[in-house]
Parts: C-alpha cells; structure tokens; sequence
C-alpha cells in the first residue's frame, strides 16, 4: 500500500505536531506519569489515522465501456431523479456516495471519454449527507463525454470536515475510466449524475468502491 501523493504535506504536518508535543516529555519528566502516556498514546493514534486516510490501495480497476462506474468508495446514500439546470438544462438520476472518514478517498472517472467542463463552485459545508449538499456546498462539477453516449456529470462536494478538494480533470482532457479523477480529505461526497435511460444497478445504503463497482449500465 502506497500514500497518495495529496497527503505528503498534511502528514509532516502532522508529524512534526506530534514530534513538538512528545519530545518535551522526555526532556522535562525524568518519569513519565500516566496522563503523559495517555497524550503520547493519543498523538500517535491520530497521526496513525491520518496516514491511513492518504493510503492509496493496489487494486484491479474495472474496464467496461458499456457501464458507468462509482467515482468513489462509500455507501450510496442517494438514488434520484433530479433536475440539472446548471449545465445539462435536463433532467437526471442522481447517484450519490458518501465517503466516511475510513474510505479511501481518492475519486475515479466512471467513464472513458472527452472533459467538456470542469467548474469549481465555492460554498458552504454542510454534512455531506445533506441533500442540500449537492449545490449548497463547495464542490467541483466535471462532465465527461463518453463517445457515442450521452454526457456524464461528476461532482466531488465538501463536507463538514472536508475543506479541500483537488480536481485533476481539466477540459480537453481525455479521461480514461477507473484513473485518478480528483482527491476530497478528510469525509465528502461524490455525485454522478446519469442519463434517465441508464439502468442503475445499485441501491440505497450499498457499498461501492471507486473504479471497481458498476453504478449503473448505459442502454443503447
């Protein structure tokens, strides 16, 4: 297991905090007392949680040009059609994943094809399960189209904790599917937004993992 690239800053960050507080107890009690061990306990245990946030498994990526994949790993807390009236003008299936604290939280492209958008909306941070998340919060909105298919929108949102996200998607860019999309730290959610004739293969409260699970499958 590898750490992505995105936490490098945060963890000796982290590291050096944890360093700050540790050293002075050694250099200023000749005999640890128990609240000493309690907060060295704690320090490491935190900085252990953060590293595995940033961890970036192997794992074998699904390729299926007929399906549309989960853009992250979590439960699906959301299946519903809405009305996209920012940059598609229709209607759509929303598929929400929300990534909990011990999610992986590197986020996919679901689909091979051409960014034709990339936008970055600054805004609030509700809990991420709040539907109102969806355009009330920070978030990046991608659209990919796949070819000879209709367009795929993407929106990696910040939650309550999350407060950076990083976008890789740039337009022109040809996405493959099951590569690196983006990075949301520290809980979020993602939505794909699907063609109402795709046929969604996921329910509420299923587990999905980023470039592996099949959210939904196109219909010609």
């Amino acid at each position: 297991m590898k750490i992505h690239r995105e936490g490098t800053g945060t963890i000796l960050i982290s590291l050096f905090i944890v360093l700050l507080i540790n050293i002075p107890l050694f250099f200023y009690s000749p005999f640890l007392l128990w609240f000493e061990w309690v907060i060295m306990f704690a320090t490491l245990v935190c900085l252990g949680i953060i590293i595995r946030f940033f961890r970036f498994p192997s794992r074998e990526m699904t390729h299926d040009d007929d399906a549309i994949l989960s853009g992250a790993d979590g439960t699906v807390v959301a299946i519903e059609e809405v009305d996209e009236d920012r940059f598609l003008f229709e209607k759509r299936i929303q598929v929400s994943v929300f990534m909990s604290l011990h999610n992986v939280h590197i986020n996919w492209f679901p689909v091979s094809g051409k960014v034709i958008k990339d936008d970055y909306y600054s805004g609030r941070y509700l809990i991420a399960r709040n539907p109102k998340s969806s355009f009330l919060n920070e978030h990046t909105t991608v659209i990919i189209q796949p070819e000879g298919r209709e367009p795929i929108l993407v929106r990696q949102i910040a939650g309550f904790v999350a407060r950076r996200i990083v976008c890789f998607a740039t337009e022109g860019l040809d996405a493959k599917q099951s590569t690196q999309l983006g990075f949301i730290k520290f809980g979020s959610r993602v939505d794909i937004l699907l063609p109402l004739n795709t046929e969604v293969l996921v329910k509420i409260n299923d587990k999905v993992r980023g470039g592996i699970t099949r959210i939904a499958r196109f219909k010609d």
